[in-house]
């Protein structure tokens, strides 16, 4: 039996209800106890670190400005930790400690100097009191990592009481960690947790015991959120490759240590690798789906270098619902999922059915994206259905997001069903026909979405279909549907006529978005995955009076 919606709220506002009290209980009775532990006399490792480093960031932090989020704080000598931080998004680096990674690239003196006056700081200012932004266990797994593979900078020529209140704090962290683990928000928090701690039990001392348990929560945690296709349960593409960075140096310094390996490591990160290549446009970008933002190349190769699998990337990944449409140079992506839990659907977008395209190096249609650095505002307009290359009906998303402080914004209502058929319709053509229902409970109307890739290449064709479901055929009283295409930032636009526009990239490749139903207009856009930040750009679009035009036919042909 299916939950109604106001019964499927009470549900989840009981369940997160649950997991704070849970959470705080937990944190009441460690905080009690002080976290009372032995501190470790040594590191036995400093993991690798595969995060590019970035040289100018690290001068720039060593003189006393803080270039984080995309932001610049200027400390003028004093601490980061005392002054006001631009946004919440800084602070989560800042306190993360990830940017010790550019303190490799400066002058070693001065690298340690600057690094352990910081890490001295925040141990005075924030590592005495357990509480906000500092302590949630995600940013305090970051940090504990970061610690770990950074702590040849920060402690060179560190003097005994300074290595002293180092170890203290680590252990005191790592405790502080496992005990709220299980309570920690699902998703990459929650298995980043179980990384952290595993990291910590082979780079710090530990007993065969400690070891064998951290490695046994981490197993459970892969097995949970690693799909069968290597996809992460978020279904965001990025998330894979964020987690990867961390996995891969945890898998090295198991293989160092002469440690035995958890049992699903090894396995899981062999599956990731052919769902990063699925995600892969042909110049290197991973595609824009379900919060996912840009992916700068060498952050990809960093990862891409260890990858042992090899192999043409997937048709399909059947556990997190996505379809490749690959022939010769030509590639389109398309959504054809739904969501694994609404615990993990904070980021996640009401994008179902949209598409990317590209051809050789060229991105031409894309999503929007998230921005990495933007405010909330924005976070949440890029996960609106009119933020993806799809149609939307009534200016009304697919999806629905909560609104709710209490609940996050986790999508609470849309689409309950995609029926998906791939298809081969002529030799060497690859094809996806696809419908959704995020549309039939406000509207009562199904939306069908055809691609077909010919076998050239050098051809896409679509249909884009509004219908009800008990009669397909019947006429729709009203609504109105837009479909877009969204064209990324670097694709100029010439408008051949009103039923046809050209799309020509830098390097001259041109195709032509051709529909003959209705015309093809062209409107002001944002493309909020770049990494300079959020973009002008431009989109084309299909206006589609349902009373009367229920049904479109476009076509993209490559000019040259």
């Amino acid at each position: 039996m299916q939950l109604s919606d106001r019964q499927r709220l009470l549900y989840l506002y009981l369940r997160e209800g649950w997991r704070r009290f849970s959470r705080r209980l937990a944190l009441g009775r460690i905080s009690a106890m002080r976290f009372s532990g032995g501190t470790p006399d040594r590191l036995v490792v400093a993991p690798t670190d595969l995060h590019p480093a970035d040289s100018f960031a690290g001068e720039e932090i060593a003189a006393g400005r803080f270039p984080l989020a995309g932001r610049v704080l200027e400390c003028e000598g004093d601490s980061p930790f005392a002054l006001e931080l631009p946004s919440e998004e800084f602070a989560v680096r800042l306190h993360s400690f990830g940017w010790l990674r550019h303190m490799r690239l400066v002058d070693p003196e001065k690298a340690a100097q600057t690094s352990r006056f910081i890490v001295d700081d925040w141990l005075q200012s924030h590592g005495r009191v357990i509480g906000g932004l500092a302590w949630r266990p995600d940013v305090a797994a970051q940090r504990i990592i970061a610690w770990l593979s950074h702590s040849p900078v920060v402690l060179k020529d560190a003097d005994y009481p300074f290595y002293r209140r180092f170890l203290k704090s680590l252990a005191f962290q790592v405790r502080y960690l496992r005990h709220v683990a299980d309570t920690t928000r699902d998703g990459e928090p929650r298995l980043r947790v179980r990384i952290a701690l595993a990291m910590a039990s082979i780079a710090m001392p530990a007993t065969a015991a400690r070891m064998r348990k951290a490695a046994r929560h981490l197993d459970e945690e892969l097995d949970r959120q690693i799909l069968a296709d290597g996809g992460h349960c978020s279904r965001n593409p990025r998330a894979a490759l964020d987690l990867l960075l961390d996995l891969l140096p945890l898998r090295q310094t198991y293989v160092n240590l002469g440690h035995d390996m958890p049992a699903q490591l090894i396995p899981c990160i062999d599956r990731i690798y052919p769902a990063l290549r699925f995600f892969r446009h042909q110049g290197g970008e991973l595609a824009l789906f379900n919060g996912a933002t840009y992916t700068l190349a060498n952050e990809l190769m960093s990862a891409l270098r260890y990858d042992e699998t090899g192999g043409a990337p997937f048709k399909a990944l059947p556990s997190i619902n996505y379809d490749r449409l690959a022939v010769k140079e030509t590639v389109v992506l398309m959504d054809t999922g739904l969501l694994k839990a609404v615990d993990l659907s904070a980021t996640a977008s009401a994008g179902t059915l949209s598409i990317e395209m590209s051809s050789g190096k060229n991105r031409f249609i894309v999503n929007s994206g998230r921005p990495r650095f933007a405010g909330e505002a924005l976070r949440q307009l890029s996960r609106t259905t009119a933020a993806h290359s799809v149609a939307t009906l009534n200016d009304t998303s697919s999806s629905r997001i909560s609104g709710s402080r209490f609940l996050g914004p986790i999508i609470i209502g849309g689409v309950k069903k995609v029926d998906v058929a791939r298809t081969e319709r002529e030799s060497g053509a690859d094809g996806v026909t696809a419908s959704h229902d995020g549309y039939l409970k406000r509207f009562g109307l199904l939306y069908e979405r055809d691609i077909l890739v010919a076998a050239t290449g050098s051809e896409i064709r679509g249909r884009e279909r509004f219908f009800k479901p008990n009669d397909p055929n019947g006429t729709i009283e009203k609504g109105q549907a837009v479909v877009r295409f969204h064209i990324h930032p670097t694709i100029q636009l010439y408008r051949a006529s009103s039923n046809e526009t050209r799309l020509v990239a830098p390097d001259g490749e041109a195709w032509a978005l051709t529909c003959v139903d209705v015309p093809v207009e062209e409107e002001e856009d944002v493309f909020f995955a770049d990494p300079s930040g959020v973009r002008t750009s431009r989109q084309l679009t299909l206006t589609m009076p349902l009373n009367t035009v229920p049904e479109v036919q476009w076509s993209l042909v490559r000019q040259r």
